[in-house]
């Protein structure tokens, strides 16, 4: 959820960087009270997000701005169709339009990549889920745009769950611990709400992971057939999680090894900006 706060602090400081004394062009060009329309539109099809982001950008610039959203966030649309619509102050519109439109434009290019992803594993119940493979600054709307896709958060950040991965693991080897006994170790110290996920690259690491009693198990860059193998060895003890060569061509195999989860950095790092334009007419 994009908090108030967090939505006008980013949004403020990309107005800011966009227009840090003023949109000259507009003030030399344009008369003071001219007015005008504009219609957020489709060039492509695609699933929307970033409403409440798009409206904030005109709000912040003009609160006289008045913004009506056509389409809700998660909501598909097709080529053409009309997302949203702005009416007031030809200056302040075309000041705001291109932060709005970055915005909207990078959160519905997110939102329509993670709804193809999920729409491919239809039918399984596997769950399609971010990960902290953000740009930084704008985690929260990134997640967000991920939900409006149908997808899942992955753990916010690194400080509100345990996930030992390859590097947390090489550690422990070098000074010599034992894995489930690590495990084990740091459970009873932290709190019982801790969720704990470890990532495995081989399966003879499985056994000392559901010693440790670790809650979420991730298989790494498994094929499909030790993806199965490896989910009937947690044999429902801990949740089977699956990441790394995961597309739109293998996500479906993927899927029906039995894992419940899929984590797809693709999502957030290489996710393209829709195609979408603000039409302006002078009223």
């Amino acid at each position: 959820m994009i908090t108030p706060a967090t939505l006008h602090r980013a949004v403020a400081a990309a107005l800011e960087e966009d227009a840090p004394w003023g949109d000259i062009t507009s003030t030399a060009l344009l008369p003071a009270d001219a007015e005008a329309t504009a219609d957020l539109v489709a060039r492509e099809n695609g699933v929307f997000s970033g409403g409440d982001v798009f409206a904030g950008a005109f709000a912040l610039t003009d609160p006289a701005v008045r913004v009506d959203l056509h389409f809700a966030d998660g909501d598909r649309f097709s080529t053409g169709d009309v997302l949203a619509s702005v009416v007031g102050n030809a200056r302040s519109i075309l000041t705001a339009e291109r932060v709005a439109l970055n915005f909207t434009q990078r959160m519905t290019g997110i939102a329509t990549l993670t709804a193809a992803y999920v729409d491919a594993v239809a039918g399984t119940d596997v769950r399609i889920a971010d990960t902290r493979k953000t740009t930084p600054g704008l985690r929260e709307f990134e997640r967000h745009a991920v939900v409006s896709g149908g997808g899942s958060n992955h753990r916010r950040s690194l400080s509100d769950a345990v996930m030992a991965k390859d590097n947390h693991l090489a550690v422990l080897r070098q000074s010599g611990q034992d894995l489930a006994v690590a495990l084990r170790d740091a459970l009873s110290r932290l709190p019982h709400t801790t969720h704990v996920i470890v990532e495995v690259d081989r399966l003879d690491q499985i056994a000392a992971v559901l010693d440790g009693g670790a809650d979420t198990v991730l298989l790494d860059n498994f094929s499909p057939e030790q993806l199965r193998e490896g989910v009937g060895l947690i044999a429902g003890r801990a949740t089977a999680e699956a990441s790394g060569g995961v597309n739109l061509d293998t996500v479906r195999a993927i899927a029906e090894t039995g894992v419940q989860v899929i984590s797809v950095g693709a999502l957030t790092h290489s996710a393209r900006a829709l195609d979408l334009g603000l039409d302006l007419r002078i009223r």
